[in-house]
């Protein structure tokens, strides 16, 4: 009787506890002592420990061993916060699902409650250098099971859509979506499964990158023939070849296209061309269409040559995973031989002349000779083709591209004396994102370039010591998204592989010439 009266008030207590823990919607627009000792004086961020949605030694321990590392106060501060930002704050379910057994996670881009296969799944490649075999439940090996086995679930509930709602398991309602409340889109959705239903080809890539992340950390091959995981597969295989599907057939009538999408708003990025059909795009290309980018904005052409690259890339590695499990060497065999006709046809019809930068890369082609030559901030883009492995970074058709995107010869390269990064459509001109120029840094080797981009990181948090998802290039007071975990992490990432190949830039400092005071 004692005991289960104790049980009960610690149960009580530790409700009460959660109950008192601020919303990190609003705790994440605040200042909060300590501040870093830097002239930036940079806020803490990091809930307290019993308010973080799951905590990782193996995190805390690199975060604490970083401040050795790193000798700049606002540096270390802008690491310490946003490293850990995705366990400490997005972890919003995890546990064994009562009607299969999986391990689930369900994990939140920020301030939006829902799941994104983009997101969710760099989200966790931000803990890759962490990653280990283990059967813990307090692992990063957990958290990745959780993330792979939830994701496999979404994509056999809708292999079309891009964010979806909390499992049934986890006793979360669903978020309603006001935006897409209108929104008509073949094939039909559920709302109570799904949270938005954009076509997006990197976001089946991402599923296929977080499974060769875990398989490749871990061996773990036991793990992928278990559940849903081939079943997920096939269906990723069904919408590439379904979305190859030209416009028209051969004898001009127009094909049924497996997808379709209309929205009722006022921005064009918003919705697709021809009610839904989006613009026109040529047969016997052999490459893959994409109705949305990565930033959630329509493509102009459909033949998103950085969704292309991602998804060739990580097919072929997912195809390692499958030729290991049994029984499905035809399948491996068909996901190896479409992986290499994509890198074929990127290099057909993604490879184009510029007068001033000579071979380069498009970001959108129609088959119809049509161009989009810029870039968007949001990965893949065409500048983060090496962080994602599709080629080497001193490619000569990259470094012609790469030499576009970075000048005001990229349309959507924003420069100013507050930031200059690589934005989009998405927050519109005249904000760069601060997740371009961890890409910059990533795909460089020139200190010079690294340290400049990284004074300008750090100058421009408003004093929060998180990193945002887009900044007024004339005013750093002028951001949106307060609460974005994957760029978050995604810095963290980027400071761990400067530790590795050039640790001296971890040394510098990244400090203006005056204190500013909050």
């Amino acid at each position: 009787m004692h005991l289960l009266v104790s049980l009960g008030l610690l149960l009580s207590f530790k409700g009460l506890a959660l109950a008192a823990c601020p919303d990190y919607s609003d705790y994440s627009q605040q200042y909060h002592a300590p501040f870093s000792s830097g002239a930036y004086n940079l806020s803490s961020q990091r809930p307290a420990p019993a308010c973080r949605t799951f905590n990782s030694s193996s995190i805390n321990d690199v975060v604490d061993r970083m401040q050795s590392v790193i000798s700049d106060p606002d540096l270390y501060r802008l690491f310490q916060n946003s490293y850990p930002n995705t366990v400490d704050t997005a972890v919003k379910y995890k546990g064994i699902s009562n009607i299969t057994g999986e391990e689930l996670t369900f994990l939140i881009t920020g301030d939006i409650n829902a799941m994104w296969l983009r997101d969710s799944a760099n989200q966790m490649q931000s803990y890759l250098p962490l990653l280990n075999a283990s059967s813990s439940p307090d692992s990063i090996a957990s958290l990745y099971r959780g993330v792979i086995n939830l994701q496999a679930r979404y994509v056999l509930t809708d292999p079309y859509c891009n964010s979806f709602q909390p499992p049934v398991e986890s006793g979360l309602p669903p978020t309603d979506n006001g935006a897409a409340s209108d929104d008509t889109v073949v094939p039909p959705y559920n709302a109570s499964s799904v949270f938005e239903c954009k076509y997006e080809l990197d976001s089946l890539a991402a599923f296929l990158e977080v499974s060769s992340n875990y398989y490749n950390a871990t061996q773990d091959i036991a793990f992928f023939r278990k559940y849903n995981w081939v079943s997920a597969v096939q269906a990723v295989m069904g919408v590439a070849e379904a979305m190859m599907t030209p416009t028209y057939a051969a004898n001009g009538s127009v094909n049924n296209s497996p997808y379709t999408f209309t929205r009722e708003t006022t921005r064009a990025s918003e919705t697709l061309e021809n009610d839904g059909l989006g613009n026109p795009v040529q047969g016997g290309t052999g490459l893959i269409r994409s109705a949305f980018r990565p930033s959630d904005d329509a493509t102009i052409y459909q033949f998103l040559i950085p969704s292309n690259m991602m998804f060739s890339r990580y097919l072929d590695s997912a195809a390692t995973i499958m030729g290991q499990i049994g029984n499905q060497t035809e399948l491996a065999s068909n996901m190896t031989n479409l992986a290499a006709s994509l890198r074929s046809a990127i290099s057909t019809y993604g490879i184009v002349n510029s007068t001033k930068y000579g071979t380069i890369y498009a970001y959108e082609v129609d088959g119809y000779e049509s161009q989009n030559l810029m870039d968007d901030a949001n990965i893949p883009s065409l500048l983060a083709a090496p962080f994602f492995g599709y080629l080497a970074q001193d490619d000569d058709v990259y470094q012609n591209t790469r030499k576009k995107l970075l000048s005001a010869d990229n349309p959507y390269f924003m420069r100013g004396p507050a930031f200059n990064a690589v934005g989009g459509a998405h927050d519109g001109p005249g904000y760069g994102w601060p997740m371009a120029s961890i890409v910059r840094i990533f795909t460089s080797s020139d200190e010079a370039e690294i340290t400049g981009t990284l004074k300008e990181i750090v100058s421009s948090t408003d004093g929060l010591g998180l990193i945002h998802e887009s900044i007024n290039t004339f005013n750093a007071s002028d951001w949106t998204r307060q609460w974005f975990s994957w760029v978050n992490g995604l810095f963290g990432q980027m400071i761990l592989d400067l530790e590795d190949r050039m640790p001296q830039v971890l040394q510098q400092s990244y400090q203006p010439n005056s204190t500013i005071s909050r």
